[in-house]
């Protein structure tokens, strides 16, 4: 388990996250549209992995923008912005937002994800949510580039992803 706070209260989350060089592990979460989207989906693709606890959130909201932003500049690469919000809100947001350079996907019927990547919360005042972590696999599925945010209120090191593709 890896220690992280949420605004001073320590939280364990419910692993660590995958080791870089190793196989991505898969899954299938649910689309705006309610369709699944898994792993295999993005074969022969970078995958830039944006998970985070709640699109309702500040720091949540600005890294989907972020990454939006620079996902033009990213060639051969998705990024997947996973939360355990229901697919309606996180297509609410981005309709409203108009941002479309990412794709969004839910948890809501996957809890494994959040266990099979380590960043389940089980505890704390966002106890059953993601914590904010950036996963970057491959286009073979392998994992070169991990992050777990310290601080859940902190944004990722938007710079690093990028050298990381």
């Amino acid at each position: 388990m890896a220690k992280i706070s949420s605004r001073g209260e320590m939280v364990e989350t419910s692993g660590e996250l995958p080791d870089v060089g190793s196989a991505a592990p898969d899954f299938t979460l649910r689309r705006a549209d309610l369709s699944p989207v898994g792993l295999a989906d993005y074969v022969g693709k970078r995958l830039v992995l944006n998970i985070f606890p709640s699109i309702d959130t500040p720091t949540c909201a600005k890294s989907v923008r972020q990454f939006n932003e620079r996902a033009a500049a990213m060639p051969n690469t998705k990024v997947l912005c996973v939360s355990a919000d229901l697919p309606f809100a996180l297509s609410r947001f981005c309709g409203a937002e108009g941002i479309d350079n990412v794709e969004t996907a839910s948890v809501y019927r996957a809890p494994e994800f959040g266990l099979a990547y380590g960043v389940y919360m089980a505890e704390g005042r966002l106890g059953g949510l993601l914590a904010r972590a950036v996963v970057v696999v491959d286009e073979d599925g392998r994992v070169v580039y991990r992050e777990l945010v310290p601080e859940i209120a902190q944004e990722p090191d938007y710079d690093t992803v990028a050298a990381a593709l």
